[in-house]
């Protein structure tokens, strides 16, 4: 499969509303991970198919998909850590599968799972990880210190970790990948399972060491607004396939229909879909059940006004009626035919086999 593009697009134009500013990349810097025609087979079964994608130095390159569609195993095929049936990766220009200790110099990696020894403190789990790789002494106290300063764990550095909450213990996590200096770093799911808080914060952290450490960053998320927020361009993968790749920006404007309507309604008649597919301008309507409709048009403002109208004139009350821009929930549905979070869970009831070896 060739490398999906919907155009040439500043990706640093797509900075987010959310006052978290991301810091600009080089679109026409070198490439720090070249995947090519990647492709993962367990027996029958076909985990990633035909996948091709780069991402330049200094980018936060984002996997987006529901769980199951391929991002982790993309993730552990490019950290070496299980073999690639057929196609290539290549990071920092070290291909995974012939120079796979001189790739795994180069890369951190945080996993899904939290891995910290829960009975040693915040610096006896930065220290062990920072001998594994051979970090110097003196080099090591450097970057332990820094690195709890740029995650704001400087204070809990004598805590034991189990007495971290869970968003702290995600900070710990990535400051721990950190300490060897990688210029690329891996996260599979960042934020699964921490409260909205939390996951600002990390989105925060992220921006910020990425721009004291100089990294390039590869993202897998299932959280539509997390990958609109970090990433300079997004990858979305569907049952082993990539089926769109560009910036935020690009990929939304892609999507006909530049507003988005969320209406619901008591006791819609039957037809009420057909209904709201005929309003003025209308290029997709999606019913989310409880009488609630997602109404995607490229006037918000004419449609909306029809569309009260027609549920006087039909006598259905409006429980709720919000118009916003386009977002990347529009995007998927329009790239896989399916909303994304009535996706998440595995795909075809396929489990992961256990992964083999160290965690690089």
């Amino acid at each position: 499969m060739a490398e999906a593009n919907l155009g040439n697009h500043d990706a640093s134009a797509s900075a987010s509303n959310s006052g978290l500013e991301k810091p600009i990349y080089d679109p026409n810097a070198p490439s720090a991970i070249e995947v090519q025609h990647i492709v993962k087979k367990y027996g029958d079964f076909t985990a990633v198919d035909d996948v091709s994608f780069n991402v330049k130095e200094g980018e936060i390159f984002g996997l987006l998909g529901p769980n199951g569609a391929g991002k982790s195993t993309l993730i552990r095929m490019m950290t070496t850590l299980i073999p690639i049936t057929s196609g290539y990766a290549r990071i920092a220009g070290h291909d995974v599968a012939k120079e796979p200790n001189a790739a795994r110099r180069t890369i951190g990696v945080i996993p899904q799972a939290l891995t910290s020894d829960l009975d040693l403190t915040v610096e006896e789990n930065m220290n062990i990880y920072a001998k594994l790789y051979d970090v110097p002494a003196k080099e090591r106290k450097k970057s332990i210190d820094e690195l709890l300063e740029l995650v704001d764990l400087t204070k809990w550095r004598n805590a034991a970790t189990k007495t971290l909450s869970g968003g702290m213990r995600r900070r710990l996590e990535i400051a721990r990948g950190l300490v060897h200096h990688p210029r690329i770093f891996f996260l599979d799911e960042p934020t699964t399972g921490l409260d909205p808080v939390s996951r600002v914060a990390v989105w925060e952290m992220l921006g910020n060491i990425k721009e004291h450490r100089q990294l390039t960053i590869l993202i897998t998320t299932h959280y539509m607004d997390e990958a609109d927020r970090l990433c300079d361009r997004i990858a979305i993968v569907d049952h082993g396939k990539l089926v769109a790749l560009d910036s935020p920006m690009a990929l939304k404007a892609s999507v006909p229909g530049s507003n988005v309507i969320e209406a619901q309604f008591d006791n819609a008649p039957a037809d009420w879909e057909q209904r709201l597919h005929g309003l003025s301008e209308v290029t997709s309507v999606q019913p989310e059940g409880a009488g609630m409709y997602r109404v995607l048009t490229d006037n918000g403002s004419r449609t909306t006004t029809e569309l009260v109208e027609m549920a006087v004139h039909s006598k259905v009350p409006v429980k709720s009626l919000s118009v916003q821009n386009t977002t990347l929930d529009d995007v998927f549905v329009h790239y896989t035919g399916r909303q994304l979070r009535d996706e998440l869970q595995k795909a075809y009831g396929y489990t992961m086999p256990q992964r083999p070896g160290l965690q690089p």
